[in-house]
């Protein structure tokens, strides 16, 4: 049986991939300059507060998405503790030491981490193009370090901690995976509660001294849009697309970063940076190339997700039919068929 469906199936989870990295690509940026001067666990707290913000606004009811289960707390708490708390504060203590637009690229590398353990977790296919495109991006990496390892430890120790954020960001995004069928605001919501409360008093505890109003209202603002908007738009694609893949796309918003930093007045660029920064885009721009079809079986099983029932996988009956995405739970019959696909949550399967 062929299908008819989205013979471009990357596509919406590539746009929406392209969103989150530059909403988090700006930030960075934004982030070294009115972080200046603010302890990394205010910095962190601040992000996440506003981050909390957008997923308070954002939620949508349950008849349109799948509500966070008891089940899910356990994996809501270990995504915050690595992407709202470690990842953070290593972000926010390294941008401190080192320019901002060499912390940019290195954050590349996130997408190294993301597909590397999406591939041992969750089996995401990884073909020979994909594996080419993070060697490509890893070469870019460590070009970066070379080049900061020349302007003395402090800077060296700052790309590291930039490099420590972005493992830890990769834990968080493979682990935010199995949550990415959930109302992503209800996502957004918890992981950046508990990350903002848990900084906020390693704040205290560590006696970091409160910043200016004006820092403080900056920071959260950035946060809502490089922390909360574009984690929405990261959770969404993927659930179109799969781990591995939005992280590769995601790689774009370490350019972008890097563009903005250097439109901010920072002149560190030098030959090592930009041959580093071009293996890395190289990488990227070979990972979206990937094109994927061919024959496969889907078994039964049953979840719950918003869905269509245009897509060619959803055939179960209502009465009446539901318009547009909905939400409840719901049974997948055996079906084979042959159409372009990605790892999302209806192609799990082995090759």
């Amino acid at each position: 049986m062929t299908s008819h469906s989205n013979p471009w199936p990357a596509l919406r989870g590539g746009l929406l991939a392209l969103f989150a990295a530059v909403f988090f690509g700006i930030s960075t940026p934004l982030v070294q300059r009115y972080g200046a001067g603010v302890g990394a666990f205010t910095t962190a707290a601040l992000l996440y507060f506003g981050a909390a913000l957008v997923g308070a606004l954002s939620r949508h009811g349950v008849e349109r998405e799948a509500r966070l289960a008891r089940a899910d707390l356990p994996r809501v708490l270990a995504i915050a503790a690595f992407g709202a708390v470690i990842g953070p504060v290593a972000l926010a203590w390294g941008l401190q030491r080192t320019s901002g637009t060499s912390a940019s690229l290195m954050l590349t590398l996130e997408a190294v981490f993301t597909a590397i353990f999406a591939w041992r977790l969750y089996r995401e296919s990884m073909g020979s193009r994909v594996w080419t495109a993070l060697l490509l991006l890893v070469a870019g990496g460590v070009v970066l370090i070379v080049d900061q390892s020349r302007g003395g430890e402090a800077q060296l120790l700052g790309l590291l901690a930039v490099a420590l954020a972005t493992a830890a960001w990769g834990v968080d995004n493979t682990l935010s995976r199995a949550l990415a069928e959930r109302d992503p605001g209800q996502v957004v919501l918890a992981k950046a509660l508990l990350g903002s409360g848990a900084t906020a008093i390693l704040a205290l505890v560590w006696r970091e001294p409160l910043p200016s109003l004006a820092a403080a209202l900056a920071l959260v603002a950035v946060g809502a849009a490089g922390y909360g908007l574009s984690l929405r738009f990261y959770l969404l694609a993927q659930r179109a697309f799969g781990a591995a893949r939005t992280g590769s796309v995601f790689a774009f918003a370490p350019f972008i970063g890097a563009a903005l930093a250097i439109g901010l007045g920072d002149r560190s660029l030098t030959a090592l940076m930009l041959l580093g920064s071009l293996l890395m885009l190289a990488g990227v721009v070979l990972h979206l190339a990937e094109s994927h079809a061919h024959e496969h079986e889907h078994e039964s099983f049953d979840h719950e997700h918003a869905h269509r029932h245009d897509d060619g996988h959803h055939t179960h009956a209502h009465d009446p039919m539901p318009v547009g995405p909905h939400s409840h739970g719901h049974r997948h019959e055996p079906l084979r068929h042959s159409h372009a696909h990605v790892p999302d949550a209806h192609h799990p399967h082995e090759h």
